[in-house]
């Protein structure tokens, strides 16, 4: 009954139009009147106490860094590194912004914020070089998802404090899966673009130009090695990491690069200030559906449904994952995560499947929903940025979207890919 009930108020809030953060009250009020629970006040400490999570912080701190980045030169130098390393290549623009996405998705945490800036950067780039706009803004939107999978991911914090799982544990076991993606992307952009014939190739950097872009990108790099370094040692927790790469990157980009002024400073606070906002917002909203599914034991019922699987942990999980891939092609991450996440998690350890491995799997899924229709957030992003039809924007990133869903079953298939580099990074 009380899934029926979460499940049906929900739907119902949905289609009429409500914002999810609001259709997630509603599903915990619709909870604590069945179970004869409701009170006004339990409701506004759920939301305070959700929301003054001392790992929540993190959250704010890592999108200002990104901000910083993109704003402050990090990310104009990054991309410059690469364009000095395999811009000359036929399709080398592509391998550009592959080799700068997953440096950029190690500094911002946020596939939104790679999207925007690689789509400023380097597509209007893409498109005088004569490669072409819906490929070239479809691989964009395919690189940037590994902002959500790379550490430091902010869809990793909230997962963490969602679940209960560590974040830094998430974090450390992101890496290999996100390289693994970046890998297929290489391989795909070398597939498709082979048929290009009129590419206007980069000129090959000399030597010394290419020390030069070393050299003026050694501080952007300096930062991912610092978090990465910090996490695996337990030299900083995930919150004090995202409180160094801020303060990291506004001083590189305020003393070294000095491309960042007051009144940047200042615009890039209130978007930051925005952004942080609106997940705020949705965590402590879905503070109240998530107690209220703990009370009403809805995994409980969700395991007795799924008994059959929970002996098959590979079909369980094959079933879980086409399950999250249909509802993240309908709803946004983060939403996504507060969603299922308090109930998958113990769903998935009742079957004795590592929850650290799931937690990696149901980030990649989520993401690959990113840029998959109707919705696909990060297709919208690209096309605001790069005016782009969005029709055509999807054409373009199909054979980005089919590698990486490949890549997503392979991680099923073989979870050794995921667990034994998360263990060595871990340990």
């Amino acid at each position: 009954m009380a899934l029926g009930v979460f499940v049906g108020v929900l739907m119902a809030a949905l289609l009429i139009g409500a914002p999810i953060a609001y259709a997630l009250i509603l599903c915990g009020v619709a909870l604590m009147w069945l179970l004869g629970l409701f009170d006004g006040q339990i409701i506004a400490q759920n939301i305070i106490n959700s929301a003054g999570s001392f790992p929540l912080l993190a959250i704010p701190l890592f999108i200002i860094a990104g901000e910083v980045m993109n704003s402050g030169g990090l990310s104009k130098r990054i991309i410059n590194l690469a364009i000095s390393l395999v811009g000359h290549l036929r399709g080398g623009l592509g391998y550009v912004t592959i080799f700068a996405g997953v440096l950029l998705s190690s500094l911002s945490g946020s596939a939104l914020a790679d999207a925007a800036s690689l789509t400023a950067l380097l597509l209007p780039m893409m498109v005088i070089a004569g490669y072409n706009r819906n490929r070239s803004g479809g691989l964009i939107a395919s690189v940037s998802v590994l902002g959500s999978i790379i550490p430091p991911s902010i869809g990793f914090v909230v997962l963490g404090v969602a679940s209960g799982l560590s974040i830094t544990k998430l974090f450390l076991a992101g890496i290999a899966p996100g390289l693994m993606i970046a890998t297929a992307l290489v391989i795909t952009w070398w597939l498709v673009s082979r048929r290009d014939n009129d590419i206007e190739l980069s000129p090959k950097a000399s030597g010394k130009e290419r020390l030069k872009a070393l050299a003026d990108s050694t501080w952007a790099l300096l930062l991912p090695v610092i978090i990465v370094v910090g996490l695996r040692f337990g030299i900083v927790t995930p919150t004090e990491a995202g409180a160094v790469a801020s303060v990291y990157a506004l001083l590189v980009s305020s003393l070294i690069y000095r491309e960042l002024s007051l009144k940047s400073l200042s615009e890039l606070l209130l978007r930051a200030g925005k952004t942080t906002a609106a997940v705020m917002f949705l965590v402590a909203a879905a503070s109240i559906p998530a107690w209220m599914i703990t009370i009403a034991d809805i995994p409980g019922q969700i395991i007795d449904l799924i008994q059959p699987l929970m002996d098959n942990p590979k079909l369980l999980i094959v079933v879980l994952m086409l399950l999250i891939l249909l509802i993240s092609m309908v709803m946004d991450l983060t939403p996504t995560i507060l969603l299922l996440a308090p109930i998958l998690v113990p769903v998935v350890t009742a079957a004795n499947i590592d929850p650290i491995y799931f937690g990696v799997l149901f980030m990649i899924n989520c993401s690959i929903g990113l840029i998959t229709p109707p919705v696909g957030t990060v297709l919208n992003v690209v096309c605001g940025i790069g005016n782009m039809r969005y029709e055509a924007l999807l054409k373009g990133t199909v054979p980005f979207l089919i590698a990486e869903t490949i890549v997503l079953f392979l991680l099923v298939i073989f979870p050794d890919l995921v667990t034994v580099p998360a263990q060595w990074f871990a340990h």
